[in-house]
């Protein structure tokens, strides 16, 4: 079907928002998969960066964000979802989700509000 397609660069749905454009210098990774690590630059990225500590947006929480935050967590990182930045077709599934990351004392990480996550920045 057309969703199909939603992952290829250039179709129809890829391209990225003005509101949300690049500003120069920062860093864009087009990925094939699901998951943000897998066959790109972004591993060596994040190494070059000296980062420890990823923040998580986007969609879909189950499928990509959590993804990408599995794959992170597995590579040392500490992960963190911002929870109002991050959405699912499904309530349930962005619920269950966000639920799972946060069980089993944040096994692949944490959630918490933008508000929360920039007063952390904030403080830091």
């Amino acid at each position: 079907g057309p969703m199909g397609r939603v992952l290829i660069a250039g179709e129809p749905g890829t391209e990225i928002l003005d509101e949300l454009a690049p500003l120069p210098g920062e860093i864009v990774i087009e990925k094939p998969g699901k998951g943000a690590f897998y066959a790109t630059g972004l591993g060596d990225d994040l190494k070059r960066l000296g980062a420890r500590q990823l923040v998580f947006a986007g969609v879909t929480t189950e499928v990509c964000v959590q993804t990408t935050m599995r794959e992170a967590n597995d590579r040392g990182y500490e992960c963190l979802v911002a929870e109002d930045a991050t959405e699912s077709y499904f309530p349930e599934f962005k619920a269950a989700a966000l639920a799972m990351i946060r069980a089993q004392g944040a096994i692949v990480g944490w959630t918490a509000t933008t508000d929360q996550v920039l007063e952390g920045i904030a403080n830091a």
